[in-house]
């Protein structure tokens, strides 16, 4: 099972957000990524798309199903990874860097999972930092 970075946050839903001073950055775990199977198209929102935190914002196919993205957080879109859209493995090869989803102005506090609690939640490892 892949191992969860310490500095992210994530929601039950399998996504997970940085915290930034301004603009965040959201993504789906390894785990859902590994689930999913072979991601090969991406429906994200278009920029300047208001977003309600749980609410479904987007569809991920894969070889296996077609899923619902789920919004991490409110708040606004400011940037779509353009890259992870015209390549939809990025998201399977790196769910943590190259195949992030969006960047988000957020708009009020989310109700996040640390670390240790999503690791709990899925029965995987913390990755510690180096």
């Amino acid at each position: 099972m892949p191992s969860i970075p310490r500095d992210l946050r994530y929601t039950t839903d399998h996504e997970w957000l940085t915290i930034g001073d301004d603009v965040s950055v959201a993504g789906v775990t390894a785990i859902a990524a590994e689930a999913l199977g072979d991601v090969v198209y991406l429906d994200l929102p278009e920029v300047g798309t208001t977003l309600r935190a749980g609410e479904p914002c987007g569809e991920i196919e894969s070889t296996k199903a077609v899923s619902e993205l789920y919004a991490p957080a409110d708040g606004v879109v400011v940037e779509v990874n353009a890259e992870v859209v015209a390549e939809p493995g990025l998201l399977n090869a790196e769910p943590y860097g190259r195949g992030w989803l969006l960047r988000l102005r957020i708009t009020g506090a989310p109700d996040l999972l640390d670390a240790h609690a999503y690791a709990a939640l899925v029965g995987a490892e913390v990755e510690e930092l180096r």
